[in-house]
């Protein structure tokens, strides 16, 4: 299975009936409303092209005979067929918008549901902005065809038949002379599409640009404006701005050309229509009616070519925008459910890695041969140097990613065979980098779990110590955090994801240097708090602060993804081996900081 990067490059495709079949599987839940549009599109095709021939008719039969009653009784029957034709256009373009937008309510749906079920590895290798394009433009991309975009093509091309089947029945001649413009249509267009299709490419493109670039700036706005450099990266969006403006430019360009060009040749045609019929009219070969009806059939047929034009081209990147968002859908979840799953109510006995090793690139080993056991209710710690795989053991256990080899138990079980949404439902993980979501801080802290209630938040915060600055809150547990939580210090932060993490009452705790964003005041009322909290409670600590972790039942040593050492805090000192290098080298660090403050 390839999880890799999805890819950008699909711009531009020509109509393809595979994809557009599994397009409109998302239309087969209103099947009967889609028959009922269709008909009644196909029933405005009909009555369209008529009113021109009814036009002939009255006045043919009624106008140059003076027939002025029969002339009133036309007029009416015309009043009322345009009536019907309105109708029947409001019905059929409601019903197809109202489908198009529950196909996409649909498909929205299924691709972010699809893209939570993706593994942390698939997140790894695709940029967030790349996948929020796909749920927003891409699904856009596609709203019209599936909005009636398919089927006014269609219908739209029944239309054009139409028209020139009623012209060949009124004269065969001057149907001819009509058409005798339509090659020089056809290149215009053709000319016209590839033009504008390149330029539209570069225009997404350049779009894409301008996002990547507001998304890096706004998240680097702290460090731009500390180093005073807000009129160098005005100058690189105004360069990137530039290029945008001047493509949108170049489309305005093809489209003023193309419009006045299609108008034209329309006028060339109604000339020539002209030019025959003054003789035959004055010779009595053809009516006055003929001649009117003419005028407006060939006003009528342009219209619908033109229209079909854009159309095409909407069509063509609705085809593109569908193939990059079934490759999404494509994707599947490297860690797949085992045949027979587990419920994990509860840890008994035992955490056991078996000779795990793990490689996120597939080339080089994170972790090598990894083999320990954590046994319920003990609290064990992982300490090791930066990129020693402490991370990696947490992420493991989470089953965010499977081993490469070796195996995890729990409870003499393998970890693949348990259910993830009960495992991960036992485990909390606090981190270093907290974040929070744009709600209530009652919302943070519940996640919209519905069974946590409010009593037990509540009693949560006071354990905790994060009641303190909530009830400092303009609105206390209601107040809304801003994004990221922008508004609160990281110490309330950290604070905030400790609360969440009891408040689900895990039986596995993992702190992942849950207390490095934390002042002394703070990290004491944590560390008293959770001296409580982990009694009777399996738990996992990785932190760099020795402080935190000294009173661990079992310190695990890991150094390039191996273990090195495994014992207490004092048996590890004793054996004055990698961890009391560890240890003396943040005392000594700690010592000179004091000093320097003294």
């Amino acid at each position: 299975m390839d999880n890799k990067g999805i890819h950008e490059e699909v711009d531009y495709k020509e109509f393809d009936f595979k994809l557009a079949r599994r397009l409109f599987k998302y239309i087969t839940p209103q099947a009967k409303y889609f028959i009922l549009a269709l008909f009644l599109m196909l029933l405005t095709t009909i009555l369209g092209p008529l009113r021109p021939y009814l036009s002939k008719v009255a006045i043919d039969k009624f106008v140059v005979p003076g027939d002025i009653d029969g002339f009133f009784l036309i007029i009416i029957f015309i009043f009322i067929l345009l009536l019907l034709h309105s109708a029947l256009q409001f019905g059929a373009s409601y019903l197809m918008n109202w489908i198009g937008q529950n196909a996409l309510y649909s498909l929205r749906t299924q691709l972010f549901r699809h893209i939570q079920s993706l593994d942390i590895s698939f997140f790894d290798n695709n940029p967030v902005g790349r996948l929020v394009t796909r749920v927003t433009n891409d699904i856009d991309t596609i709203s019209e065809a599936l909005s009636g975009g398919f089927i006014m093509i269609l219908v739209d091309s029944i239309l054009i038949v139409s028209i020139i089947g009623f012209m060949f029945f009124l004269s065969v001649e001057l149907t001819l002379i009509s058409l005798s413009v339509v090659p020089l249509l056809f290149i215009v267009t053709y000319i016209f599409r590839n033009k504008v299709r390149k330029i539209f490419r570069e225009i997404r493109k350049s779009v894409a640009r301008i996002n990547s670039f507001l998304n890096e700036y706004l998240n680097g706005i702290f460090t731009i404006k500390l180093f005073n450099r807000e009129l160098f990266f005005q100058q690189k969006f105004r360069e990137i701005n530039t290029e945008n403006k001047n493509l949108w430019i170049r489309t305005i360009n093809y489209y003023a050309i193309f419009f006045p060009t299609i108008e034209f040749l329309s006028s060339v045609a109604l000339g020539l229509i002209i030019w025959f019929t003054a003789g035959n009219i004055l010779s009595g070969l053809m009516t006055i009616g003929t001649f009117f009806a003419f005028i407006q059939y060939a006003e009528m047929f342009f219209r619908p070519i033109r229209d079909l034009t854009e159309k095409f081209t909407n069509l063509q990147n609705a085809m593109a925008s569908s193939e990059r968002i079934f490759q999404l859908l494509e994707k599947t979840p490297e860690i797949q459910p085992a045949h027979s799953l587990v419920g994990f109510d509860s840890l008994k006995n035992v955490i056991e890695f078996r000779n795990v090793s793990f490689s996120y690139d597939g080339k080089r080993n994170v972790l090598k041969n990894i083999s320990f056991k954590v046994n319920s209710g003990e609290t064990i710690a992982i300490v090791g140097p930066t990129g020693s795989g402490k991370t990696t053991i947490i992420n493991l256990l989470c089953r965010f990613y499977d081993v490469t080899s070796g195996d995890i138990f729990i409870d003499g079980i393998n970890l693949k065979n348990y259910s993830i949404e009960y495992l991960r439902k036992k485990i909390s993980l606090v981190s270093q980098d907290v974040f929070l979501f744009s709600r209530t801080i009652q919302e943070n802290i519940s996640l919209g779990k519905e069974d946590i209630s409010f009593e037990q938040i509540l009693n949560s915060s006071c354990n905790i110590g994060s009641i303190n600055f909530i009830n400092l809150l303009p609105e206390k547990f209601e107040t809304n955090v801003f994004e990221k939580g922008i508004t609160l210090s990281a110490g309330q932060r950290q604070l905030l994801s400790f609360t969440r993490a009891i408040v689900h009452n895990p039986d596995i705790l993992i702190l992942d240097e849950a207390t490095s964003n934390i002042d002394s005041e703070l990290e004491k009322l944590i560390e008293d708090s959770i001296a409580k909290l982990l009694e009777g409670r399996t738990s996992i600590v990785i932190a760099h602060r020795f402080s935190t972790i000294q009173r661990a039942n079992r310190i695990i040593v890991l150094h390039k993804g191996e273990i090195k050492e495994i014992g207490s805090h004092s048996e590890l000192l004793e054996k004055n081996g990698l961890y009391a290098k560890l240890y003396r080298l943040q005392f000594e660090k700690n010592h000179q900081t004091i000093s320097s403050g003294i």
